[in-house]
């Protein structure tokens, strides 16, 4: 029986098509893990966000009855501060 170069040429193509498809089915596999960690990271995040948007709205509901925390809530720039009284300019004269 005589050795076909077809069949070897395919052979060959068969084989360089076997391992493009293990490396691209493990790169998938390493971009969904990834895309899976970004996920729950950016979830953590997003959970952090929503607990101290909380914290910062029960502080500022909790200024209204008591005003002592007010200088710290001014100094963490949550609560404007209490502002000067403005300055009248009289217009300048020759």
């Amino acid at each position: 029986m005589k050795n076909n170069p077809l069949t070897s040429v395919l052979l060959g193509v068969l084989t360089v098509s076997a391992l493009a498809s293990v490396v691209l089915c493990g790169m998938f596999n390493h971009n969904v893990r990834q895309k899976n960690s970004f996920q729950h990271d950016a979830s953590v995040m997003i959970n952090n966000r929503n607990v101290m948007s909380a914290l910062v709205n029960d502080t500022l509901e909790y200024s209204k009855k008591n005003p002592d925390i007010d200088p710290i809530l001014e100094s963490l720039r949550l609560k404007p501060g209490k502002s000067a009284p403005a300055a009248t300019s009289k217009p300048a004269t020759k």
